[in-house]
């Protein structure tokens, strides 16, 4: 059974970080804090995801007010000679002056193979209009692109920009565009998430944070929904993503089900195995 974790954060050194949210994960895991570091190479995330029995990990750039920078750069190079490392970029709206030509940038000469937006943290709606010309790019290079959906403890936050709702602006105008909902919609929306991920066919749940015991009750009707649930941990957030595979294999779900949610939904995204 392959393992993929969708929601990877590689980069933990306290400069690049609001110092509040560094003790926040220092907190979380203080053993991880250690190793993700900024002399975190490739070759030692691999070795970490041994560790945790992962096979595959997507790679998260960060560009947010709140977090600091990790630099698209930093997390191409991450993954540049290790194939089990699938790097994310990211882009800020209200910061980046050319979004589009970054993102280009980003997919045909960096390498990354999707795109991370934060609206909550960045400042923007969705479903934006000055949005469109970078899931355009993305549905034409056939890139997902993941949002983060739902609440935040975080200070700075604004939730009034990741409510669900906005994606289904953004599935119709993009019937094959790769949507992807990080955290499903987290405290307020979890029925939203849902059930916009069986409304249409390209929106996807990742169910990262989200804590696996209660995964039935935040969805009582997961199992109808298999194909579009993917497994992510939001590490190093929480102390260990072996913990939480095996809290998902023991979920009293059909053994397909937990395979499509740990891997494959994963791997029909992205090609990995």
């Amino acid at each position: 059974m392959k393992v993929v974790d969708f929601h990877i954060h590689p980069n933990m050194e306290r400069a690049r970080f609001k110092p509040w949210l560094f003790e926040l994960c220092l907190k979380a895991s203080p053993e991880l804090v250690k190793i993700f570091t900024n002399s975190i190479t490739g070759k030692r995330l691999v070795e970490f995801l041994d560790t945790q029995e992962v096979d595959y990990g997507v790679i998260l750039a960060e560009t947010t007010p709140i977090t600091g920078t990790v630099e698209n750069e930093f997390i191409s190079n991450l993954a540049r000679d290790e194939a089990r490392l699938i790097p994310f970029a990211s882009i800020n709206p209200n910061t980046d002056s050319e979004p589009l030509n970054i993102f280009k940038r980003c997919v045909e000469e960096m390498g990354h193979r999707g795109l991370k937006l934060w609206p909550s943290y960045q400042f923007f709606y969705p479903h934006d209009p000055v949005m469109y010309p970078l899931y355009s790019l993305a549905q034409e290079k056939e890139i997902p692109v993941m949002f983060h959906i739902g609440s935040s403890k975080l200070v700075g936050a604004k939730l009034k920009y990741c409510d669900p709702i906005y994606l289904d602006d953004i599935a119709r105008d993009f019937p094959e565009l790769t949507i992807i909902m990080a955290h499903s919609g987290r405290g307020f929306w979890y029925d939203k998430a849902f059930h916009l991920s069986t409304l249409h066919e390209n929106i996807y749940m990742e169910i990262s944070g989200l804590p696996p015991d209660n995964l039935l009750k935040y969805f009582p009707d997961l199992e109808k929904n298999a194909d579009k649930i993917i497994f992510g941990s939001d590490i190093p957030t929480i102390p260990s993503i072996k913990r939480n595979v095996e809290k998902i294999r023991n979920l009293p779900l059909k053994t397909a089900t937990i395979e499509k949610i740990l891997g494959l939904n994963a791997n029909k995204i992205l090609g990995l195995f």
